[in-house]
């Protein structure tokens, strides 16, 4: 319960000064100040996760098992991809790579701009806000098709100038094997991924990308529980073991800065690598599982 606490008061604190210090990047003058208030609003941010994470080392019966990339820089512009089990996931992801992958990003929905005090939060550390229109909205006024995509464009055009790392789970959805029993994927630990959050990604800040942050997290105990741990598990240490692997893997050039809703060969192109990362993710956490039995 003192953990909790602990936890609810930095956050507390912490994005009470965010939206504070919102008003002065709203206000600032010109573009090199706004950056300037950029960094500073992500490095609070990074303050944020360094006291969550000093509190979740507190706690020696967790095993952290990581493994990542030596030469990730904190000011390069990446594209982080992961397979999604938890809403762990993100606490485990920043973990492993506050101040060493530039603040974390997530395109987020537009309307949730209006929620008190996460709205200005989220706006003041420069994630991009999408309006997404539904296929029947674009079915009856065809002139949105392919909005989504421009405005993903815009809304990244920011992060020519500072450090991102832009980030998506491709399941789109939680790992469970019910899910994976129902859609019936070629995945044995995975579900099938979707191409939609990684090429708006690839198409709006294109050449700018340095790399793709492929990240591979595995919890041994689901194997024997069959479920995903809770943020009280890793509050309170009973998660045994937590392994994480990154690689850094270059993007291919030709796909970069191309619309895959209007060419189908590029769309091809983009699954078929999609599909190899994933068929090597699905044969990497099938081999860790299989050292832990």
């Amino acid at each position: 319960m003192a953990s909790l606490l602990v936890i609810a008061t930095n956050t507390i604190v912490l994005t009470t000064l965010l939206c504070i210090l919102a008003i002065g990047k709203f206000l600032a003058p010109t573009e090199a100040l706004r950056n300037g208030m950029r960094r500073v609003l992500a490095g609070l941010a990074e303050t944020w996760i360094s006291i969550n994470n000093a509190l979740f080392s507190l706690h020696k019966k967790t095993r952290w098992n990581i493994e990542i990339p030596a030469n990730l820089n904190h000011q390069g512009c990446y594209l982080v991809s992961c397979n999604h089990q938890s809403w762990v996931d993100i606490l485990v992801m920043q973990r492993c790579f506050n101040r060493r992958l530039p603040f974390f990003r997530f395109f987020i929905k537009s309307q949730l701009i209006w929620l008190p005090f996460l709205g200005v939060a989220w706006w003041s550390l420069d994630m991009p806000f999408m309006r997404r229109h539904s296929r029947e909205k674009v079915m009856r006024q065809p002139g949105l098709k392919g909005r989504d995509l421009e405005n993903a464009r815009k809304a990244c055009e920011k992060f020519k100038t500072i450090p991102v790392a832009m980030t998506n789970f491709p399941e789109g959805t939680r790992f469970s094997e019910e899910k994976r029993d129902r859609k019936t994927g070629p995945y044995k630990n995975l579900l099938q991924p979707r191409i939609g959050g990684l090429g708006q990604v690839m198409y709006a800040l294109a050449e700018e990308l340095d790399a793709l942050v492929d990240v591979t997290i595995v919890y041994p105990q689901t194997r024997t529980t069959g479920q995903a741990p809770t943020f009280w598990q890793l509050l309170t240490g009973e998660i045994p073991e937590i392994i994480v692997r990154a690689e850094s893997r270059a993007i291919p050039p030709e796909l970069l800065g191309r619309n895959f809703r209007t060419d189908q060969e590029f769309r091809a192109e983009l699954e078929a690598w999609i599909s190899q990362i994933w068929r090597e993710k699905d044969e990497l956490i099938s081999k860790l599982l299989d050292e832990r039995q």
